[in-house]
């Protein structure tokens, strides 16, 4: 009886601690598009658009997998995510500090993190964390539906807002914050594992 009383008081969280974790969440997605809006000379609305979905979506369907996963990914959620995370991010990072202190303009294309297998891996490791969350949300019984679109959302909005900010700060201050973006996604790697 008091499981059933517990079930029925976080069924339905409430939007204040939601969107407290939901931005909590999304602070490597925007930290990630701080880095990335430096490299993109000029800012288009298709990057905004790019970087924007695929980070809100991925940020989306992370608690979904890990809500319905449950036990059965405990361990890997718990040990393996945060290095995971840390690798791709780590290996993104050290791609653009490479990138921006070669005097090299041939492939405009590869210093854009809004496309390709970039894309793919700056969305999965932003997002990783949010399996732990989902699960989380599992074991108190919370439905992850109205969940899952509010961290989606906010995920998309702060990238969107750390995107149009590293443009700006990109376009007075140069290669040194290209360096300077590359060094903040290894940290953001370091800081998961060593939150884990």
């Amino acid at each position: 009886m008091k499981n059933a009383s517990h079930n029925s008081h976080t069924t339905d969280m409430e939007l204040v601690t939601l969107t407290g974790i939901a931005i909590a969440l999304a602070m490597d997605a925007f930290a990630v598009a701080l880095g990335a809006g430096v490299f993109l000379q000029p800012l288009t609305g298709r990057h905004l658009f790019r970087l924007g979905f695929h980070f809100g979506l991925f940020q989306g369907l992370m608690p979904i997998i890990g809500w319905m996963a449950g036990l059965g990914m405990q361990t890997f959620i718990t040990t393996w995510a945060p290095w995971v995370a840390f690798g791709l991010l780590t290996f993104v990072g050290a791609k653009m500090i490479h990138e921006a202190v070669q005097d090299d303009d041939e492939e405009v294309a590869r210093k854009d993190p809004t496309r390709g297998f970039t894309l793919v891996l700056l969305s999965i490791a932003t997002s990783i964390d949010a399996l732990a969350v989902g699960f989380s949300l599992a074991l108190i019984g919370v439905t992850i539906w109205y969940p899952a679109l509010i961290i989606a959302l906010c995920a998309a909005t702060l990238t969107v807002v750390g995107l149009l900010l590293g443009n700006t700060v990109g376009a007075i201050w140069g290669k040194r914050v290209e360096v300077l973006g590359g060094i903040i996604l290894i940290s953001i790697g370091l800081k998961i594992v060593l939150q884990s």
